[in-house]
Parts: structure tokens; C-alpha cells; sequence
């Protein structure tokens, strides 16, 4: 995804914040904010950005669960659901 036609100088957003609000939420991309040519910030909707954290706590998740199987902290399917049946059944 290239962000170049969503790349503004900040006096860009100061003159036009109301409008740059409006098409954020309708549009759903982020916006580059530079400052002196360089990029300073990012603005995106508040709906986007709850799916990029969400996203990434699924993909660290992930990660901590690689990282227990590389340390062969697992156990066998198998055997978790025979225990599982047995304290079921001893119920």
C-alpha cells in the first residue's frame, strides 16, 4: 500500500483538520504528517487503528506460542484430552 497521495504538511492539517477527520473515517487510510519535508506523524481513524491492535495482539499471541513449542513446553493432543475425559468422568 503506498501512502504517497496521503502524505500533507502539517499546515495542511491545521487549516484543514474537520475535513482530513471526515475523510479519514470514510476512507479508512492513514495519513502522513510531515513537518520541515520530513514525515512526523501518522493519523488514522479510531476503527483502524482498534483492528491494527487487535491484529497485533493476535500476532503476538502467535509468537508466544511459537516461542512454547520451540522450548517444547507442548504436550500431545492425545493426552490433554484423555485427562480432560478423565476428570470429566470422575465428576
Amino acid at each position: 500500500m503506498r501512502y504517497t497521495s496521503q502524505v500533507k504538511p502539517i499546515s495542511y492539517l491545521k487549516a484543514n483538520a474537520a475535513e482530513i477527520l471526515a475523510d479519514l473515517a470514510d476512507r479508512r487510510m492513514p495519513m502522513v504528517i510531515t513537518q520541515n519535508g520530513e514525515a512526523k506523524a501518522v493519523l488514522q481513524d479510531v476503527a483502524s487503528f482498534e483492528e491494527t491492535q487487535e491484529t497485533l495482539a493476535l500476532l503476538k499471541i502467535l509468537a508466544l506460542g511459537n516461542q512454547e513449542v520451540a522450548a517444547g513446553k507442548v504436550k500431545p493432543a492425545a493426552a490433554v484430552f484423555a485427562k480432560l475425559r478423565r476428570k470429566k468422568a470422575a465428576v
